[in-house]
């Protein structure tokens, strides 16, 4: 209520009585007044700090809070992109930040929300190895293709509501099982990156071997597989203590523990270790955005929508299923992942409406599709909700104001690639490895005594972790559930989407594959 509008009422009614409802609702709004002044009272008003209950220190605490805890993205995004024949690091690492900004301003000006978002893990894995690296022949350009299709679908979906139809028509044990799978399947790749895990000609793939006797024994081989499981076990030391920021500084750690060993195989006169400081360079910061310029922005333009080399050895037909199905994997995936996000953050933060939901979850999820867009024209894989926000929310973070802080963090981070290049293979991938961790925890939520709900489960994480397929898990767990419902009378349960999503997955698999 204004000042002038208390003024009309005392002049029309001088004599009016202070009801207690009067006095209680006066007393409500000088509580949620806001204390700052001038402009501070307008960012105030915008972001509702005070009406949350909040104040600016404990928003800034909180955006630092989740920054810390989820910075590792621009060490382990750019990583695993550089991967891919042709782009670099740089070019990867500015990609990735401007996909966290965006993302994470969505949250703040959009949304309003004190949530963050960056290019989300298991799905960046998903574009790198599955799609383009060891895939379909598929370049890097057309995998930005999927991914703005991705982003477009969830705008969409979210804009008509039609994404509740989508997110209904998966089976629940598939939903239950995706985070498992991606769990194992970001977690194979970091042993992998690491050296800890190594091909085998006979089995595929076996255990390095740390046989200091054996002949020929490499001792820079070792040193991966080492700081790798040094690293996952520091992590779990500080998750356990709840230190903010613990996968940040299991990072940081496990790069000081590699140069050390390094540096101890220089004095003994490895080559591999010798090779390793030689490989240092310290770039201009701006030489990053120069690669970004020439390497990554705009591509799912100029060269995306080229599929000669895919065309090349596949017809047109197994390209249209394979643009379906690998865009609606990507919707899924970063559907269930912002679903469970803004459920798990919200729910700790007492950010939920009355009827359960996150509040602002619309405009939560639009921010999301928006910023995944924007990823994709920039370069780099689906933008999402990062679980990390917890962490700002668990400290205090009410309202956009804490993502505003994370915002410019991002902002700020666009200039440290020189430093961020300096991190090891090895040292990420204990991030890759930690991440798995996490996602396993939804393995208890699976119904394995029902055979009707184990299988498709089983089979969504098998091909996941063990095809190296995250999108044909996807679809094998689907069409097992189906076949089980028909097979068990069940078959009025099976809702039209689901019917078509099954047919499309089943095309894919008889004609592509």
């Amino acid at each position: 209520m204004s000042e002038e509008t208390k003024e009309e009422e005392v002049v029309s009614e001088p004599v009016a009585p202070e009801t207690p409802e009067a006095v209680e609702a006066d007393g409500a709004a000088t509580a949620t007044a806001s204390p700052y002044k001038g402009f501070w009272a307008k960012v105030d008003k915008f972001f509702g700090i005070s009406k949350s209950g909040s104040k600016y220190k404990t928003e800034i605490v909180a955006g630092l809070t989740t920054f810390m805890a989820m910075v590792y993205i621009l060490i382990v995004n750019p990583g695993m992109f550089s991967a891919i024949p042709g782009l670099s690091f740089g070019a990867s690492y500015i990609a990735t930040a401007i996909g966290a900004i965006v993302g994470t301003m969505l949250m703040a000006f959009l949304a309003r929300m004190p949530l963050a978002q960056a290019s989300g893990m298991g799905v960046n894995a998903f574009v790198v190895f599955t799609l383009v690296v060891y895939g379909k022949g598929l370049t890097y350009a057309n995998a930005m293709v999927f991914t703005l299709l991705d982003g477009v679908i969830f705008i969409i979906l979210t804009a008509t509501g039609l994404r509740k139809y989508i997110f209904t028509a998966i089976p629940d044990e598939v939903k239950k099982a995706i985070n498992v799978g991606l769990g194992l399947f970001i977690a194979y790749i970091g042993f992998q990156n690491a050296g800890f895990i190594v091909n085998d000609d006979s089995t595929l793939t076996k255990l390095v071997s740390f046989n200091v006797l054996a002949d020929g024994f490499n001792y820079s081989t070792i040193i991966g597989p080492i700081v790798v499981l040094v690293g996952v076990i520091a992590i779990a030391i500080l998750a356990k203590r709840n230190v903010k920021g613990g996968i940040l500084w299991g990072i940081i750690g496990s790069t000081v523990l590699y140069y050390i060993l390094a540096a101890l195989g220089l004095a003994g006169g490895s080559e591999g270790c010798k090779a390793i400081f030689k490989s240092i360079t310290f770039d201009n910061p701006f030489d990053a955005f120069k690669d970004w310029g020439n390497q990554s922005v705009g591509k799912v333009f100029s060269e995306g929508f080229n599929f000669s080399d895919y065309l090349a050895a596949n017809s047109a037909g197994s390209l249209v299923l394979l643009i379906i199905t690998t865009a609606l994997s990507l919707c899924m995936l970063d559907m269930f992942d912002t679903l469970g996000t803004l459920y798990g953050a919200c729910e700790k933060g007492g950010l939920l409406d009355k009827d359960g939901n996150p509040l602002n979850m619309n405009k939560c999820m639009l921010a999301d599709a928006i910023a995944t867009s924007v990823g994709a024209i920039a370069g780099t894989s689906t933008v999402t909700t990062f679980v990390e926000s917890s962490a700002g929310v668990a400290a205090g973070g009410k309202t956009g104001f804490t993502a505003l802080v994370v915002g410019l963090c991002f902002l700020l981070g666009m200039f440290l690639s020189p430093i961020a290049r300096l991190v090891p293979s090895p040292a990420t991938a204990t991030a890759l490895v930690w991440v798995g961790v996490l996602m396993m925890s939804s393995v208890t939520k699976i119904e394995w005594t029902n055979p009707a709900a184990a299988l498709p489960a089983f089979l969504t994480i098998a091909v996941m972790a063990f095809g190296y397929e995250i999108s044909y898990g996807i679809g094998i767990g689907i069409i097992s559930s189906v076949l089980v419902k028909i097979c068990t009378g069940k078959i009025k349960s099976i809702s039209i989407v689901t019917w078509i999503i099954a047919a499309f997955f089943l095309a894919t698999f008889i004609l592509t594959h």
